[in-house]
């Protein structure tokens, strides 16, 4: 193997009982701290939390050494909804009851009016466009174009 890493032997063995270095076991205790504040934290925490706490208790890190370490670690951060109280409540819905008694049907046309307000978006004129006052708009004065026929090129002879 030394041959084809193209390193001598007493190089490797040096190399393999050399003691560890102080980075390694600064961010070896660094991986203690933040497995051990992650977990504390209900695995809420992620790296800016954690780097954040960690400074305020005196350990001087980047914020990417702690993303680098968590992720070494395996540690993914999971951030839950908040909890709110449902408004309505739960269960089946029963039959809609007719509180107001409404009757629609009418002997004679003209004698019961009805309408329906909903309509697609853009459809109605609720918002006043560019260049038209909002006086124009709920007064009706606004002229709308006709519909234009299937021969229809909007020159006057062709009306």
């Amino acid at each position: 193997m030394c041959k084809w890493l193209e390193v001598s032997r007493s190089g490797f063995y040096d190399w393999r009982s050399r003691p560890e270095s102080a980075t390694a076991r600064r961010r070896e205790l660094l991986k203690v701290k933040i497995k051990a504040l992650f977990d504390a934290n209900n695995s809420e925490y992620g790296y800016r939390r954690l780097h954040a706490v960690l400074a305020r208790g005196g350990e001087l890190c980047s914020p990417e050494l702690v993303r680098r370490l968590m992720r070494e670690l395996g540690l993914v951060p999971c951030q839950p909804r908040p909890w709110r109280r449902s408004l309505t409540e739960q269960g089946a819905a029963g039959p809609i009851p007719d509180l107001v008694a409404r009757d629609f049907t009418a002997k004679r046309p003209g004698e019961k009016m009805v309408g329906d307000i909903s309509a697609p978006r853009g459809a109605l004129p609720y918002r006043p466009r560019s260049g038209r006052r909002q006086e124009e708009v709920s007064s009706g004065l606004m002229a709308y174009p006709e519909p234009k026929g299937e021969g229809d090129h909007s020159t006057p002879e062709n009306r």
